[in-house]
């Protein structure tokens, strides 16, 4: 069994658990890594692959950094 676990902006997550299968949990973790490194509104992510002993699997683990925009243009 694995989970996608996150923390976006400070704020943590259990994106989603009970996958069965290592590779359902790598599809679903591209998908959510490609929506927080789209979205506008995060500043920094974390979001990793788990087993059920909470460690990250196979190094499934993306850190997302944006930028904050400069106030000075």
């Amino acid at each position: 069994m694995y989970a996608i676990i996150e923390c976006v902006n400070g704020s943590f997550v259990v994106r989603a658990e009970g996958i069965q299968t290592l590779e359902a949990a790598k599809t679903q973790y591209h998908g959510r890594c490609q929506v927080l490194w789209n979205a506008q509104d995060v500043q920094t992510a974390h979001v990793a692959i788990v087993d059920e002993q909470l460690d990250v699997v196979e190094g499934y683990k993306e850190y997302i950094h944006h930028e904050s925009p400069n106030p000075e243009g």
